[in-house]
């Protein structure tokens, strides 16, 4: 392995594009400026988004993907936010305190009611989180939580109590499973599922209606206890295919378009009637093994394949330069990740040599899972050509992307492709989903990835309040995990959208959890 120290990259000088909207204290958006220039702002419009994904659930606690946080976060709300530099801000509680190691008291923000009219209370702060940890995917964030630990002081106070101390809570109270559900709608619907059809909580858009596979329809919540969006609405369309999520954005068929291909960026840039927003973000892409499946439960095997990838000529050929080869599990972006490791080059012969020392000389057949994305798809290509060089032959399996989340929970995957971003912006969200042996499958543990040192390490980390005895655990978990080599580590993320001229206020946020609630039309 070679050791490099990477600089974050911004190739096209766009992320200037981001500096013209401040915050504001309530959700940190962009603020709405007053009606006083030359051109008004249409609030009678309603914004159309395309992206490439059908969301698998509105029912937040149910599940933990990007498509899914993407509409849950327009309609629900969590104790605690993040602005768009990442930094924690209040969100449905206005303040809190924490009483002991174990013990965290939350006021609450008054004159808040959910999309049904009912007022919220801390009685829907312990409802949302008591079902959360009855939730394989919720657990995985919020299981450090004492099931008997809520104590409501009053309608407005509440106490949360976790199991041992736990240094993520805050941020992770601010994760998207963490979105707080109404009590009395969830109860009415009888069942998660019913409820999903038809969500109902405290943001500042509720739901209209869905088509699957088609669209999802919101409608801006005049009752928001915040500034009301200068939008009607949203219309979220799925469109899974890039090039046509960009001709729907040119002919002004939709005013956002998520997930540019890097190879369409100097398209936008050079349409006068279309703005590229990029920014690095916390998320890092990889291939993840089977690693309970040979010869994958090989680590040879495992850095064979990291070693027979080139990394820096897709990034440069495929990404046009947009991200950085992985350093790890752990983006750059990240507190307390670390850019001085050992990672893997490209080294074929290396490569060969791994492979021949764990018997396998001769190459074998394998499959690799991908989505629809077209960016995934051109990766895994390059993949199977570089791994076809050192004597593996590679084939592809491509699915839509509910039933990609559904196959690969069951795990009867050799290879897939996936991103993961730390939504929480704390490295636990990077490491204890992903690579503790207590998560396997829906959680976040989808590699099947089993060790006990990771497993100690990890565990110590998030029970430690010291900062900097974290970084260290964080650094040795990095450096290890980097040998272990669970996945192919590909490239931490840069976020590519594109806009109509027309469309102001939008910050892509660094954890994927958009939040549409400052667009505005002028």
């Amino acid at each position: 392995m070679i050791k490099k120290h990477l600089l974050k990259m911004f190739p096209l000088a766009v992320i200037a594009v981001l500096a013209a909207c401040g915050t504001s204290e309530g959700n940190g958006t962009g603020t709405n400026p007053a009606n006083t220039e030359e051109t008004a702002i249409q609030e009678d419009r309603t914004l159309t988004i395309a992206n490439n994904a059908d969301p698998v659930s509105l029912d937040p606690q149910l599940v933990n993907e990007g498509a899914s946080a993407l509409i849950n976060t327009q309609i629900y709300e969590t104790l605690v936010s993040r602005d768009v530099d990442m930094n924690i801000i209040p969100g449905l509680a206005t303040d809190w305190e924490q009483i002991d190691e174990l013990t965290w008291e939350f006021h609450l923000r008054q004159g808040v009611y959910f999309h049904n009219g009912e007022p919220f209370t801390a009685k829907d702060v312990e409802f949302t989180l008591s079902r959360a940890l009855e939730s394989p995917v919720a657990a995985a964030i919020l299981g450090m939580i004492d099931p008997d630990g809520f104590e409501v002081v009053d309608e407005h106070t509440i106490r949360i109590s976790t199991l041992e101390p736990f240094a993520p809570l805050l941020a992770n109270l601010g994760h998207s499973t963490s979105f707080i559900v109404s009590r009395a709608a969830v109860e009415e619907a009888g069942s998660s599922e019913a409820f999903a059809e038809h969500p109902i909580g405290t943001g500042p858009f509720k739901f209209i209606s869905r088509t699957r596979g088609e669209n999802i329809v919101l409608e801006r919540f005049e009752g928001y206890h915040g500034e009301t969006p200068q939008i009607a609405g949203i219309v979220y369309r799925i469109i899974p295919e890039a090039t046509s999520r960009l001709f729907s954005l040119e002919n002004g068929e939709v005013d956002i378009a998520f997930g540019v291909a890097p190879s369409d960026a100097r398209r936008i840039e050079q349409d006068e009637n279309l703005t590229l927003l990029s920014r690095q973000n916390t998320a890092v892409s990889y291939i993840g093994f089977n690693n309970q499946m040979a010869p994958f439960d090989d680590v040879r095997v495992r850095q064979a394949f990291n070693y027979a990838v080139d990394l820096e000529g897709i990034i440069a050929s495929l990404l046009e330069g947009f991200g950085e080869p992985a350093l790890g599990p752990l983006a750059s972006t990240l507190p307390m990740a670390s850019i001085d490791v050992e990672v893997y080059g490209f080294d074929q012969e290396r490569a060969r040599e791994l492979l021949a020392e764990a018997g396998i000389e001769e190459g074998f057949e394998v499959t690799i899972w991908t989505d629809q994305s077209e960016t995934n798809r051109n990766i895994v290509t390059a993949v199977a050509n570089q791994l076809g060089q050192v004597g593996i032959n590679v084939s592809i399996e491509q699915f839509e992307w509910a039933a990609y989340i559904s196959a690969l929970d069951e795990g009867n995957h050799q290879m897939f492709i996936m991103g993961w971003t730390p939504v929480t912006g704390d490295a636990d969200n990077a490491l204890f989903p992903l690579f503790h042996s207590s998560q396997w499958g829906a959680p976040g543990n989808r590699s099947l990835f089993a060790n006990d040192e990771v497993d100690a390490l990890i565990e110590e980390a998030r029970t430690t309040f010291d900062e900097s005895r974290r970084a260290e655990l964080y650094h040795q978990l990095q450096e290890l995990l980097i040998e272990e080599a669970p996945w192919v580590f590909l490239h931490n993320g840069t976020t590519l959208h594109a806009t109509r001229s027309d469309v102001h206020g939008y910050v892509p946020r660094l954890n994927g959890q958009q939040d549409l609630s400052g667009v505005y039309f002028r």
